[in-house]
């Protein structure tokens, strides 16, 4: 199958603007989202407890700045996104959470041009799974890290696979009856074809050792739940 489309998935969220404001009803499809969300942003807080710029790449609506706000005030936020209605509602919100400065870029986190050394934190909410091939992974990981001022980290939430098989065909199934039991067969099938459309998550171990590989210091597991996880690196 041929995956979607970086225009594609642009349009996609164009249209959800909405429901993904909501962390109740935007990550319904998320196990753990509010968990995870937490988990990152406090860990964040306490490696870098004197932070004064965060990268929030696939930013969406701004969920995650605004909890890292919640923790480290009044920071200079830089929003990615590919969608330009989704940059929209995150710099209505964001900015008034915040004394810092709030700029915006409408781009791929693969294209845009930013200063290196520049970020205490970088924070990949639900985002790095739309990345491809292995050189896709490598070089954004790279990118990433560049990013980061020494010291800084990188914190991620997403979708996850495993790297044995038959354990990786477990929880999918898992998850599949997860969906299922919040809103029955249909919905089940729905997400897991957008899923199979859309998405190209990797294990957690992958990424992992990828993050050592760019030149990560530490590398650390925050949460791991079926087919998500959390998860960062310390520059």
């Amino acid at each position: 199958m041929n995956k979607s489309s970086t225009a594609e998935i642009r349009e996609r969220f164009d249209n959800d603007v909405e429901r993904f404001s909501n962390l109740d009803t935007g990550q319904v499809a998320t196990i753990d989202a509010k968990i995870t969300l937490e988990l990152i942003t406090e860990a964040a807080k306490r490696i870098v407890p004197e932070a004064k710029s965060i990268l929030d790449v696939g930013c969406g609506a701004g969920n995650y700045s605004l909890m890292m706000l919640s923790k480290v005030p009044d920071l200079d936020c830089v929003l990615l996104d590919l969608s330009g209605k989704m940059l929209e509602k995150a710099m209505e919100r964001v900015s008034v959470a915040t004394s810092g400065n709030v700029s915006i870029f409408q781009s791929d986190i693969r294209d845009v041009l930013l200063p290196e050394a520049s970020f205490d934190i970088i924070l990949a909410g639900a985002v790095l799974h739309h990345l491809r091939d292995d050189i896709d992974w490598e070089s954004t990981f790279a990118k990433l890290f560049k990013l980061l001022k020494p010291g800084g980290c990188l914190m991620i939430s997403d979708l996850i696979t495993q790297d044995t098989a038959l354990l990786n065909e477990y929880t999918w199934e898992r998850y599949g009856d997860y969906l299922e039991h919040i809103g029955g067969k249909e919905y089940r099938q729905k997400v897991l074809a957008y899923v199979e459309k859309e998405d190209s998550p990797r294990s957690m171990n992958y990424q992992l050792d990828l993050m050592k590989k760019v030149g990560f210091s530490k590398v650390e597991i925050l949460h791991k739940n079926m087919c998500f996880g959390a998860f960062g690196g310390i520059k």
